[in-house]
């Protein structure tokens, strides 16, 4: 899929604001926008294995949290995973706000805190007042967002074209969200340069960002490193300010199997909380 399609992906998405005029603020769209965008994705990602963890969800009932975590992790296949029957396209058209916030909660903790910092159940509940929960539920459940569909790397682009959106429509920098993916690239390939003793096989690679954004930086090092070495193991690490932006880079980190403990909230200036760590590359583009 090239860059033009995922253009035009990213907006008929925006398009689905739509639905919001007149209900909502401008300033608003992207906070309903954007969350169901990361749930459409999370469940593609996690619909290949969706009925295995159905069959485990049943089977490890009354087990201690911790085990029951690790087995349906394990079932999943990926860093997180959902042990609700439901989907997107399955919910309720006469309860849909209590399905979709059963279907949410039934999140490994990780994933659902995502949602926790868009603050999605308030706007759910603004939506089902103004009636337009399900209508807004089903345009997202028809959208193939698939990773046969669009990469990581493709929804990464996704993901800058919507804030872009996002942070036209609310009058804000949209330089504080995201760094364009070209002069990511530049910087990510000229800081990794002449770095082969680095990436030598077997050995791990530590990457931080300490205003991380939507986790461009991380991404994109992760990306270069995997097509110039063999067999090395990136480990990324970041912490952002802005709660939005945290959650959708803690989102994308999750969908690429990185261990999310890594990736903090707060503000590095006035609360490091990765003070005690060494890295080897960092890249950051601060505010």
């Amino acid at each position: 899929m090239n860059t033009e399609n995922h253009s035009q992906t990213a907006a008929f998405l925006w398009s689905i604001a739509d639905l919001l005029r007149g209900d909502f603020k401008q300033s608003q769209y992207g906070r309903i926008i954007l969350p169901f965008t990361l749930l459409r994705r999370m469940e593609c990602v996690l619909a290949p294995t969706k009925d295995e963890v159905i069959k485990q969800t049943f089977a490890q009932e009354g087990r201690p949290d911790t085990v029951r975590e690790m087995i349906l992790l394990r079932a999943a296949g990926q860093q997180f995973f959902n042990a609700s029957p439901l989907t997107l396209g399955t919910l309720s058209d006469t309860q849909t706000a209590a399905d979709l916030m059963s279907y949410v909660q039934a999140f490994s903790k990780d994933a659902r805190e995502i949602f926790e910092h868009f603050h999605f159940e308030d706007f759910v509940q603004q939506l089902e007042t103004a009636n337009l929960l399900y209508q807004v539920v089903q345009r997202f459940a028809a959208t193939d967002l698939s990773p046969e569909f669009i990469s990581n790397f493709g929804m990464g682009i996704i993901f800058e074209e919507l804030i872009r959106k996002f942070a036209e429509s609310s009058n804000e920098t949209a330089g504080e969200h995201f760094t364009p993916r070209d002069i990511v690239h530049l910087t990510t390939s000229l800081v990794i340069t002449d770095q082969d003793h680095k990436l030598a096989p077997n050995s791990i690679v530590t990457i931080y960002d300490p205003t991380a954004g939507t986790g461009g930086f991380l991404s994109e090092g992760d990306e270069y490193i995997q097509s110039i070495s063999e067999k090395v193991s990136v480990s990324l690490h970041g912490q952002e300010l802005n709660p939005e932006s945290y959650a959708i880079c803690k989102a994308d980190m999750l969908i690429k199997g990185q261990d999310v403990a890594s990736i903090k909230l707060g503000n590095t200036l006035s609360n490091d909380q990765l003070a005690d760590k060494r890295f080897d590359f960092m890249l950051s583009n601060p505010p």
